[in-house]
């Protein structure tokens, strides 16, 4: 967290300034969208205070991203246009600099790395930008589309480290403010940092000529967590590996450029673990009826878990950046399964048995009197763990909550099986 008595940068002393993201505005005046700021009622009942999600998720080609890789692409001249672009991205950077490729009629090459969800392959050639998939993580590709540059003088388009996607990305803060002038705290994603830096700088700043001020605070995922430690050293750090179904922030080392932004300016960073990431995407759909990725419903995980009420300060009016919606609907099944479980809403047992008829009836018979719904019945008769005359079986089952699951287990026990827990 910023020491409460640092002074934070203004005007003139900020990389980027606000006049840049106004400017940026006007740039993407008929591209992109100015997204809705809901009113969660959900939210606002739990935690007591106003919470509002600015809905990015339903921004043109899903996400931010689209903002500050117009806003970039817009400034290059005649020559750098007709050399085109490269970038590299598993997901929403390759489809922000696609689409805005397209509005531009620059040919854009992204390179993703094999493997890479198929729908945000799909996604990104049916903006018309040529793709070329190449090694196994963002890193390697990244590299590749450096090479490419370098070799071929196509200009290169970063996800986060430039000053003009930094602006770009910040006119997400302005329409925060323009739809709710009364903010006191906005909660956004960190991946490498592009967003939140422009944010800050959009929403502290117009707030400081206003005679006020507005928190920001950044999220990240527990186990992709490069700032905390950064900004405790005062100086970027660069993570060993990173590992979460948040894939549009899981960056391990954060942007210069961002990163001397968020120093300045960013009140606190969190962290969130996948299955409160995931929690809170079932908490979306159900609650609001909306489809975010993982990275986009960081925030709202923040809020639910109590983290980001845990800072010491009143939150007050609130804002949940969403940032994105591409969602694998493969990782969607699993997350939301995976949210379920968190919340108590989905258990998986398993139950060893004596290999004789009636056991599987007796024991349907004992979860339907707990009123739990089986959906997935596992009967195994052979493996290392069984012994002659025994089977293991493993029931997936809807509950209603951790009390719920207790009594299930509990019902289990006292008609005299040992059933184990796995989700």
């Amino acid at each position: 967290m910023r020491p409460a008595d640092a002074q934070e940068p203004t005007g003139d002393r900020l990389p980027v300034r606000l006049e840049d993201v106004e400017a940026a505005r006007g740039v993407l005046e008929d591209v992109a969208e100015h997204t809705p700021v809901m009113l969660s009622r959900a939210l606002t009942d739990q935690l007591g205070t106003p919470v509002h999600l600015k809905c990015e998720n339903l921004q043109r080609a899903g996400s931010f991203k689209v903002r500050g890789a117009y806003v970039r692409m817009a400034r290059l001249n005649a020559e750098e246009r007709a050399a085109g672009v490269v970038a590299a991205s598993a997901g929403n950077h390759a489809q922000g600099v696609a689409l805005a490729a397209a509005k531009l009629g620059i040919h854009a090459r992204i390179v993703m790395p094999r493997g890479v969800a198929l729908p945000k392959l799909q996604a990104t050639q049916d903006h018309g930008a040529e793709v070329q998939l190449y090694g196994s993580t963002v890193d390697e590709a990244l590299a590749e589309a450096q090479r490419y540059a370098a070799a071929t003088g196509a200009v290169f388009i970063p996800p986060f480290d430039d000053p003009a996607i930094v602006a770009g990305q910040g006119t997400v803060g302005l329409e925060i403010l323009d739809d709710l002038p009364r903010v006191d705290t906005v909660l956004v994603g960190i991946g490498g940092g592009g967003l939140i830096a422009g944010l800050a700088i959009a929403v502290k700043e117009r707030a400081r000529r206003e005679g006020r001020t507005v928190r920001v605070v950044g999220v990240q995922a527990a186990t992709a967590a490069a700032y905390p430690v950064s900004l405790r050293e005062g100086r970027v750090q660069v993570l060993e590996s990173v590992s979460t179904i948040a894939d549009g922030i899981a960056v391990g080392r954060p942007g210069a450029l961002p990163f001397d932004i968020v120093s300045g300016l960013v009140d606190a960073v969190v962290t969130v673990t996948d299955d409160e990431i995931a929690g809170a995407m079932v908490h979306l759909m159900e609650r609001s009826k909306l489809v975010v990725e993982p990275a986009g419903a960081v925030g709202v995980a923040a809020l639910l878990s109590g983290r980001a009420r845990d800072l010491g300060f009143d939150l007050g009016t609130t804002a949940v950046v969403l940032s994105g919606g591409n969602i694998d609907p493969m990782l969607m099944l699993k997350s939301i399964q995976s949210g379920l479980s968190a919340a108590g809403r989905y258990m998986t047992v398993r139950i060893p048995l004596r290999d004789r008829p009636g056991e599987l009836a007796t024991i349907s018979r004992v979860i339907a009197e707990t009123e739990a719904n089986v959906v997935r019945v596992d009967h195994t008769r052979v493996g290392p763990e069984l012994s002659m005359g025994s089977v293991h079986i493993t029931l997936d089952m809807e509950t209603k909550g951790w009390e719920h699951c207790e009594a299930v287990l509990t019902a289990l026990r006292e008609s005299g099986y040992s059933p184990l827990r796995l989700t």
